[in-house]
């Protein structure tokens, strides 16, 4: 049995969209949980299995998984055949994994101190900067018109997914901006985004 639990407008929502682009929605259930919010509102759910009160969760048979980057993981092997992913054991899939782990790793970090004002060479080494995520980023578009070649898969969905949210953040290059735009236009997003919607107005 699978469960995902989910608060709306929040880092799960790129996993509601992404169950939806596999065609396996119907296939897991959704609990909605609240999350404390940076705003000052919510708060932490005694439903919520997360160890620190955050979203997205999955439950596979009674075992937690947290982390966007390893649920898209699981999600993958379990439907192999949903596209959005290459096919396991592949090099492709290890490069995969590896845009997955350096969204995790790298890219979200890097956007969080760079949003909170936070300047360190210790982080410019061990992370690198901005502008140097921003071009690897560039440097597989050209290759594209996606991170992994010629379709879009789960990569795409998680790292395009900050600079949805955050457009300020969006480095000013017409190929990254383009690929934003489309990854933003994915039908199963837009489903995701209204639905999150109606649960917002739900619970105002």
């Amino acid at each position: 049995m699978l469960t995902l639990f989910h608060a709306p407008n929040s880092r799960s929502s790129a996993i509601a969209a992404l169950t939806d682009e596999m065609g396996i929605a119907d296939r897991i259930e959704t609990r909605i949980v609240t999350i404390p919010r940076v705003d000052g509102t919510g708060g932490r759910d005694p439903a919520n299995p997360h160890p620190e009160g955050k979203v997205p969760v999955l439950v596979h048979d009674g075992r937690v998984i947290t982390e966007r980057g390893a649920i898209i993981l699981h999600l993958s092997t379990l439907f192999p055949d949903s596209g959005l992913s290459p096919a396991v054991g592949t090099p492709d899939w290890g490069v995969f994994a590896s845009w997955l782990t350096w969204y995790q790793g790298v890219l979200e970090p890097v956007l969080i101190f760079e949003a909170a004002g936070i300047a360190h060479d210790w982080l410019d080494t061990t992370f690198r900067t901005h502008a140097e995520a921003a071009a690897r980023i560039r440097s597989a578009l050209e290759q594209g018109p996606w991170l992994m070649g010629d379709r879009f898969t789960a990569a795409d969905l998680l790292v395009h997914s900050p600079y949805a949210w955050f457009q300020d953040a969006t480095p000013d290059d017409p190929l990254i901006r383009d690929w934003v735009a489309r990854c933003k236009a994915r039908p199963a997003r837009l489903r995701a985004q209204a639905r999150d919607a109606a649960l917002m107005q739900e619970a105002a």
